[in-house]
């Protein structure tokens, strides 16, 4: 299995709204968000430490009956070609699954939701779905991006699952916007996280 895992944080009581779990920490992302606050996970390379997933597949075993559900984070966890094989074996253990995802894999997130392999999807929304809108953000072109963006928002809106919208806002910014980001998302609203710098940011990162 491919699965390319950073992290495991054995215990959450805030990441899966309503349930005791885990959450898992992917490594690579396709966007480059200025203000990430895990940006450690957003570049690898073969000298980056990893997690087996088969080490967490049985720490797993061994917390049935202690944890109800996981979730998978990132980074961006549908960039990841064995996303719903280990998924698979995740909830063959009898977990509920989260997945927090970036919304720019339209295809995965289908999959995943009509093979009943995700329970909750928390979809991180970064500006206004425009072109030009989101490349402020995300420092990348944007005008394909937006699209796929676009086309997740339909398919959770349109979902039988547990689904929803996040955004990181800097305190000091008019949150005028945010009516009208919640207009795309067809009245859902927004949870809105406080932007917070207390992690860096990804262009130190990158320039250590």
């Amino acid at each position: 299995m491919s699965m390319r895992i950073a992290a495991v944080q054995k215990h959450s009581l805030i990441d899966y709204p309503g349930t005791i779990a885990c959450v898992i920490f992917t490594y690579g992302c396709n966007f480059r968000c200025w203000y990430c606050q895990n940006h450690w996970l957003v570049l690898s390379n073969s000298k980056s430490n990893t997690v087996e997933p088969e080490s967490v597949l049985n720490f797993l075993k061994n917390r049935v009956g202690w944890l109800d559900g996981v979730v998978i984070s990132g980074g961006e966890p549908t960039i990841q070609p064995d996303l719903p094989l280990f998924i698979e074996q995740i909830k063959r253990l009898g977990y509920r699954v989260k997945l927090d995802t970036n919304g720019s894999n339209p295809k995965m997130l289908r999959y995943l939701i009509d093979s009943k392999l995700v329970d909750f999807i928390a979809m991180d929304v970064k500006a206004l779905p425009l072109a030009g809108s989101y490349s402020k953000v995300i420092e990348l072109p944007d005008s394909k991006i937006v699209e796929l963006v676009r086309q997740s928002i339909d398919i959770l809106v349109k979902s039988n699952i547990d689904f929803q919208f996040r955004i990181t806002w800097p305190p000091d910014k008019p949150k005028t916007e945010i009516g009208a980001i919640e207009q795309f998302l067809s009245g859902h609203k927004l949870h809105v996280n406080e932007l917070t710098l207390e992690n860096g940011i990804l262009a130190d990162y990158l320039t250590s």
